[in-house]
């Protein structure tokens, strides 16, 4: 049973990922590089509990109980002390994620579990970077975090049956459906998404059709509860970008060449809803 959790990172997904873990009885620790990065995360999960007393659908005992099962670190010993379970959760660079499992790897106890929250990247090649291979998985999150029913948990080559089980048994225990996935460039869900996001940015970019009448097309035509152009612009423009560009480097396969539109957006720094500009433009 995971009883105490070291989120490392603490931006949206890390956020997202301490707080449903806090909100079903887990202790949180949320650990980055700088203290400013590590308050900001704390804060993004203060805000949203916040919101659910003021709405009334928690008490203000059961928020206090919440809000104090999350603390933040810059600390590696500190962010590991006692911890059953790591989950990484920063952007996709396996360098930066074989230095973090290494890291993770030689301070913690062998029993403890080393998750990585990749949407793309090899569990194998990230599990390569420890001495315990065995003990590390993939748990991939979608965002936002509290609202996204789904984790992906990925099996690497050498990771063991005692923690696949482990890790469906956490997912469930934070309210979250487990899928088991092949280590295979982009799993299960992302190997669809991003085909589908790449032919939408590719028929706005030659001028097939607006983001609108995609968006619509698809909610209505195909029942989707949000159209592809409006969850990249929730997800970040850039996000999508490297991911397409990821599985067409470990795949080979043109159909996840990125739309030239990527590109240029990003250079414009238009990445959706976290820069007010994306596909969509957003007040303040």
């Amino acid at each position: 049973m995971i009883r105490k959790l070291c989120v490392i990172g603490a931006g949206t997904m890390g956020a997202g990922i301490a707080q449903v873990a806090a909100e079903n009885g887990i202790n949180v620790v949320i650990r980055d590089v700088e203290t400013a990065f590590v308050e900001r995360g704390i804060g993004t999960i203060r805000n949203f509990i916040g919101k659910k007393l003021e709405k009334g659908k928690i008490s203000q005992d059961v928020h206090d109980q919440i809000v104090g099962r999350v603390r933040g670190t810059t600390s590696p010993e500190e962010g590991f002390a006692g911890v059953d379970m790591v989950v990484e959760a920063v952007f996709e660079s396996l360098e930066l994620k074989q230095k973090i499992f290494a890291e993770a790897d030689r301070l913690c106890k062998p029993s403890v579990i080393l998750s990585s929250n990749t949407s793309t990247m090899s569990i194998t090649k990230i599990a390569s970077a420890t001495s315990h291979p065995e003990r590390v998985i993939g748990t991939h999150f979608f965002s936002p975090v509290p609202v996204m029913r789904l984790v992906e948990v990925i099996r690497g080559e050498k990771t063991t049956e005692a923690v696949v089980s482990s890790a469906v048994e956490f997912c469930k225990t934070i309210g979250k459906t487990a899928i088991l996935c092949k280590d295979v460039p982009g799993f299960i869900v992302n190997r669809f998404l991003c085909l589908l996001y790449n032919e939408a940015a590719n028929q706005i970019h030659q001028g097939m059709a607006t983001a609108q009448d995609i968006d619509l097309g698809l909610k209505l035509g195909s029942n989707h509860p949000m159209g592809p152009v409006e969850i990249m612009d929730l997800a970040g423009v850039d996000v999508v970008y490297n991911a397409l560009k990821a599985l067409h480097e470990m795949t080979g396969e043109e159909r996840y060449r990125p739309s030239p539109l990527f590109a240029e957006m990003v250079r414009e720094n238009r990445l959706g809803r976290k820069t007010g500009r994306g596909f969509y433009t957003y007040e303040a």
